[in-house]
């Protein structure tokens, strides 16, 4: 069965229009796709020239271009004079600006520029664009001493991303299996250089964060160029090394060298044998650092006896525990004749107390109304109790209480009048 067929007339104008049973064929799409990129305006163009193909038998030269943050690439066009004009600098690897108009050709349905300049980023201005990138990156708090994360004393199993039959590679795993034997290694082989390199090293850093068993990374390279460490200032790797949440360590070039990565990685090791000497401890050193440690408790320990064996000595020969009991009788003695000054001090003061009560007693009673009463006097009360102390306060024949020595008795008043000195004095 064959598809529908349309006559140039009842094609749609627009791709809107188009339909099940009226479509656009092929050439017709690729033509109007072709005549709007022509519409297109030149444009200048960053990137990293990953291929470089002015070997061949046409006029053009055939390049490659790439981002250097993310994997993309576009194909680019040039006049080979053009190219050649430009001289040495225009490699594989250079970093370069082209001016140059897309183009779509329809015969395969492929997109590609069309160069018409072409120059390499100087080193200068690559190196101008990092410092701003650096103070950008500072200014989010990528760079700040809080984030970093302390490296563990001994990891079960280090990360490392190294180039393939690197020499820092080399140099870690003989450096660090020196220092501790055990020490387990998952190694991701990158490149350390190039147009590769970033996307490589971004992926192996976010592979081995997921790795449970993985406790620190060494991201490690030897010296070069500065063109040659460029990629580890580039701003998507460090971005990935500061999502790393293993603890990082940066160990790119020689000591003098001092990329991006550096700065946002948890310890910055110098070289990669000195991220080697880090990751990992000296076996022998802390060996003999436990053995130092066994002798000076050893000592300490010994000295410890030796004084307190001294001192229970000395307690021994102390005359109260030879015989106890020398301690115990000055005090025995002691103890009675504090205990008779006390019964006498007591005997003295209750003899005290006795002849004062007797004292006491006798001037009671010498001093009290019974004794007056048994000498003789009455006290005479009138029948409301009150005590009668003048004759004015009775009258004749009024009856009264008197209180003697023996009892009470009951009187008549007969007669009233004053009292003399005599009868007082009787």
């Amino acid at each position: 069965m064959s598809g529908p067929t349309n006559g140039p007339g009842d094609l749609p104008a627009k791709a809107l229009e188009t339909t099940a049973e009226r479509p656009w064929p092929v050439r017709l799409l690729a033509a109007k796709i072709a005549d709007y990129v022509d519409r297109m305006a030149p444009v200048w163009v960053e990137g990293q020239l990953v291929q470089v193909n002015a070997h061949n038998a046409s006029a053009s030269a055939y390049l490659t271009l790439r981002d250097t943050d993310v994997d993309m690439s576009l194909s680019v066009t040039m006049l080979k004079r053009l190219l050649a004009a430009r001289g040495e600098s225009i490699t594989e690897g250079a970093h370069v600006v082209v001016h140059a108009k897309p183009s779509f050709w329809t015969k395969r349905g492929t997109l590609s520029l069309r160069a018409n300049d072409i120059r390499a980023l100087g080193l200068g201005e690559l190196l101008a664009r990092i410092e701003h990138l650096k103070r950008v990156l500072a200014a989010e708090g990528l760079f700040d001493a809080e984030r970093k994360r302390p490296l563990p004393f001994l990891p079960g199993r280090v990360g490392l991303i190294c180039g393939a039959n690197a020499k820092a590679k080399h140099d870690v795993l003989v450096n660090a299996r020196a220092r501790w034997p055990q020490v387990h290694f998952e190694i991701r082989e990158v490149a350390v250089q190039g147009p590769h390199c970033v996307p490589e090293v971004s992926r192996a850093i976010a592979d081995l964060d997921a790795d449970p068993d993985v406790e620190v990374i060494v991201i490690a390279r030897g010296g070069g160029s500065v063109e040659d460490l460029l990629p580890f200032s580039n701003e998507a790797m460090v971005r990935a090394a500061a999502k790393c949440a293993t603890p990082l360590v940066s160990a790119i070039g020689h000591e003098t060298d001092a990329p991006l990565l550096d700065l946002v990685a948890d310890y910055r090791a110098s070289t990669p044998t000195d991220a080697a000497k880090r990751i990992v401890p000296d076996v022998t050193q802390e060996l003999a650092r436990i053995a130092q440690a066994r002798e000076r408790m050893t000592s300490a320990l010994t000295r410890r006896l030796r004084t307190e064996s001294e001192r229970l000595a000395a307690l021994r020969d102390r005359p109260v525990l030879a015989d106890p009991t020398s301690i115990v009788g000055p005090r025995l003695h002691a103890l009675e004749r504090a205990r008779a000054a006390g019964r006498a001090a007591v005997g003295h003061r209750l003899d005290r107390a006795d002849a004062d009560l007797t004292n006491l007693r006798t001037a009671l009673r010498t001093l009290s109304p019974q004794a007056t009463l048994e000498r003789g006097y009455a006290v005479l009360r009138t029948d409301d109790g009150a005590v009668v102390r003048s004759p004015a306060q009775v009258t004749v024949g009024e009856g009264l209480s008197a209180l003697v020595a023996g009892g009470r008795l009951g009187v008549t008043v007969r007669d009233v009048g004053t009292r003399t000195d005599d009868e007082v004095v009787g």
